[in-house]
């Protein structure tokens, strides 16, 4: 049973920073996923895929992980890059 620890990235569509600042743990998947023969819709008998554990550092997740004998990747945050730009520089 494995896992990964990552921190949720912020949302593309909003400004705001929400929810940025937990720390999740998602199993990866046991199986792949097939489509049902009858509606077509993509799905398994992987339980575990709709597991998500919101953690408030990613200490705290890897506790959890080392507790219950998960085998846990860290993938760390990648470093935020800003452009910084004026409003002038539209017209330019």
């Amino acid at each position: 049973m494995s896992a990964r620890i990552y921190q949720r990235p912020k949302n593309a569509m909003q400004s705001g920073k929400a929810r940025t600042s937990d720390w999740l743990l998602e199993f990866e998947p046991a199986e792949a996923k097939r489509p049902d023969p009858l509606m077509g819709w993509a799905g398994s008998g992987d339980m575990k895929q709709q597991v998500l554990l919101k953690f408030g550092s990613c200490d705290e997740a890897k506790a959890y992980a080392d507790r219950y004998g998960i085998e846990a990747h860290i993938q760390p945050t990648p470093p935020r890059r800003l452009k910084i730009q004026a409003y002038a520089d539209n017209f330019r």
